[in-house]
């Protein structure tokens, strides 16, 4: 072990500080430690020696991360970062059976989803929908109406999840001022061989088998190789749905020399859905009564599929530049692609006739339709920074400085046909028995290119010892070619920070950033909206211990938008569904944070938190009421001391009653779902060091509840369900 110690002005260095006990341990207890000073102008403590492995092996099972660049892309600790930041560890993920990114997404504070149907899944955070999804901090964005299922990234391939809240356009430029998710990928860390594997069986005869080898590839350990490798096969609460999942990532990581660190590597997923159903189950009757069906009932005919395939390759170079200067390069090209042939029903069912009833009125008379579509998106971006300290007017400073490019092209093809008010017959008889559409030829329903260049820049100033600024701006040049227009724009985006240190536990801060985010959604006459413009205000108090293992934090804000899109539950004439919004000003969100997150104990490991918003337009309407207003959500796990292999835990998740006025056509009708709270338990027993068994139990009181209060279908969520996995590692 070797470790360079620089004294600072700041109290606090992240470069250091994680290590810092560590390092005074091994100095303790290692007879070869040894003590050297250099008088060069700066005070260097060295300490050399081996650090025992059992230093706190509890710490491997912490549901906090010491260190993040999230937010800033400076490392810093979270306490440091002046906006909420949520870290979802690897172990938390075990815990909880968290084995997609929309599972975690779930169970993270201030975080909430709404359901189009069996698979398509919208997450929210302060009231906004999250068009920015990261791999490695590179970001691709996200369209809901061709949702091509990131949502389903299978967690197995990632060591930890990052969610910044609120605006984060330092690090992203154009998006939404809801939230920034970053996946960050494992990698070949250890230079010793390491295996991990795992088998699962579960509720909807669920089959899910996953390996995790990590290995040197050469005696010296300076070229390692990582690989995971996963299938899953499972049915669903619905009938007929069938889904089968298979994925794979490798990465090779190099010290080409001691300052230079390589890695290039691949993932690929593949997740094929049979019969999966495309919109919810109609709501309503035409007398305003509701229809109440099983949960396991399903709209989808047995020839309906939902298949789609992600293929990521990157390159990562790492270059060290004196002192503690480091540049960046990130490169990366993605594919996801898509094709599904599916059914759709949309209307009020007759109760004399059991027929659907058009909600578009006598004009528009279908109740549905059955789609056939394929697309495919591709993104290629490369993102450069370079990050380190400097010193002025005889206080240390950090800085952070990069370019970015990205190029995303879209392009999707759709055959449609309409199913008209009498073709489906009687809707109570209706068991999924629908033919296939003898298909048209497909035809392009659109293609777009977003480009975004931008540089961007970020200081953190030390003003005092307990104060400091973090001061920033991002400029991006946007350009969005599409079939029939388009829009180019330049934003900047400032981003000021600063954060107090009350004392060594807590410190108070307050933020700004700006909103830019060009839209997509098109108004009944297909023109696209203008872009989101708007301010991001946050303040908050966070606080931590035992070197960093226990953090909390609490934060206030307000959001404030114009031109934000809101649905007007029309069709744009002449597309085969596509639904038109209009532009809303004036639009403000405002509300309060809170999280606490870590190890409360050794044995103890726990995150709860709450979030209580409001959001509301110029004349005082509320913004997107589907979405809780209120929410908490909690998971807590603890190791036995009189029997140490058995660790119990679980959680809750509640959230407050939410509504929407739905169109309908005699105006507009009221949908609800009730205040709920889901409570899932989990327990794991290490048979031997090296094997354990884990069981879960999700939806423990098996609540049934709506996730599509938006809409006239509904959509369950998953009823009781349970897991046990055996896991070894060697």
């Amino acid at each position: 072990m070797f470790l360079s110690i620089h004294a600072m002005d700041d109290k606090r260095s992240i470069a250091t500080a994680p290590s810092l006990l560590a390092a005074c341990i091994a100095f303790a207890l290692t007879p070869a430690a040894s003590f050297a000073a250099t008088n060069d102008g700066e005070d260097t403590l060295i300490v050399e020696g081996a650090a025992s492995a059992d230093v706190n092996p509890a710490q491997e099972q912490d549901y906090s991360v010491k260190a993040t660049a999230a937010g800033t892309k400076m490392t810093l600790v979270p306490r440091d970062i002046p906006q909420s930041v949520s870290i979802i560890s690897e172990q938390r993920m075990k815990d909880q059976k968290l084995d997609t990114l929309g599972d975690v997404l779930r169970n993270t504070v201030g975080i909430s989803e709404s359901f189009a149907d069996s698979d398509r899944a919208t997450y929210y955070a302060r009231g906004f929908a999250i068009d920015n999804y990261m791999v490695d901090g590179i970001p691709t964005l996200f369209e809901s109406r061709w949702n091509l299922g990131d949502a389903l990234s299978d967690t197995a391939l990632y060591e930890r999840i990052e969610v910044v809240r609120g605006a984060n356009g330092l690090t992203t430029g154009s998006g939404n001022p809801s939230a920034a998710i970053n996946m960050v990928r494992k990698h070949a860390d250890s230079k010793e061989f390491t295996t991990n594997v795992s088998a699962e069986y579960g509720s909807w005869n669920k089959q899910r088998y996953v390996a995790d080898l990590s290995t040197p590839l050469i005696d010296s350990g300076k070229i390692r190789g990582r690989m995971v490798a996963g299938y899953q096969d499972n049915d669903s609460w619905l009938d007929r749905y069938n889904q089968k999942k298979k994925f794979f990532y490798g990465v090779v990581d190099v010290d080409l020399t001691d300052a230079t660190a390589f890695s290039v590597g691949y993932d690929y997923q593949q997740t094929n859905i049979n019969s999966p159903t495309w919109g919810g189950i109609p709501r309503w009757y035409t007398d305003g009564s509701k229809t109440s069906p099983d949960r396991s009932y399903s709209t989808a005919p047995g020839w309906a599929y939902n298949d789609k395939e992600s293929q990521r390759t990157f390159v990562t170079l790492k270059q060290q530049l004196g002192n503690d200067w480091q540049l960046t390069v990130n490169g990366t090209h993605t594919e996801m692609t898509l094709d599904s042939k599916q059914l759709y029903l949309d209307g009020q069912v007759d109760k004399s006739s059991g027929l659907l009833v058009s909600p578009y009125g006598p004009s528009y008379p279908f109740v549905g339709g059955t789609g056939y579509n394929t697309g495919k998106r591709k993104v290629d971006a490369l993102d450069t920074y370079a990050s380190g300290s400097y010193d002025l007017l005889g206080r240390q400073h950090e800085l952070m400085v990069g370019t970015s490019y990205s190029r995303q092209n879209n392009t999707y093809y759709s055959s449609w046909a309409n199913i008209g008010d009498t073709e489906l017959g009687n809707y109570n008889n209706y068991d999924g028995n629908f033919p296939e559409t003898d298909w048209s030829p497909l035809s392009l329903a659109q293609k777009d290119t977003i480009h975004q260049k931008s540089a961007y820049m970020a200081t953190r100033i030390s003003l005092a010892d307990p104060l400091h600024v973090i001061l920033g701006a991002r400029y991006t040049k946007y350009n969005l070619d599409t079939l029939n227009q388009q829009l180019e724009k330049n934003n900047t985006s400032p981003y000021a920070g600063i954060i107090f240190d009350i004392n060594d536990t807590w410190s108070t801060y307050a933020s700004y950033t700006s909103v830019f985010k060009p839209q997509t959604e098109r108004d009944t006459e297909k023109k696209y909206l203008s872009p989101i413009t708007g301010n991001n205000y946050e303040a908050g108090l966070k606080g931590d211990w035992m070197n960093g293992r226990l953090t909390a934090s609490m934060a206030i804000f307000r959001i404030e938008q114009d031109n934000l899109a809101q649905a007007t539950g029309e069709v744009i004439p002449g597309t085969s569904g596509e639904a038109a919004y209009r532009e809303a000003d004036g639009t403000v969100s405002k509300g309060v944070e809170f999280e606490v997150n870590g190890a409360l104990t050794d044995n103890w490991q726990m995150t709860v938190g709450a979030t209580r918003y409001v959001a509301e337009d110029s004349e005082g309407a509320a913004v997107n009421p589907y979405l809780p207003r209120t929410s908490v959500k909690m998971f807590t796990s603890y190791r036995l001391p009189m029997l140490p292999d058995l660790t119990v835990g679980g959680g809750v998740n509640w959230q407050n009653k939410v509504w929407s006025d739905v169109a309908v056509p005699s105006g507009t009708w009221r949908s609800e779902q009730g205040s709920f709270a889901l409570v899932d338990l989990f327990a794991r027993y290490h048979v031997t060091k090296e094997f354990s068994v884990q069981a879960n139990v999700d939806n423990l009181f098996d609540k049934s509840y709506d996730t599509n209060v938006d809409s006239r279908g509904i959509v369950y969520g998953a009823p009781r369900n349970f897991s046990v996995t055996a896991n070894y590692s060697f």
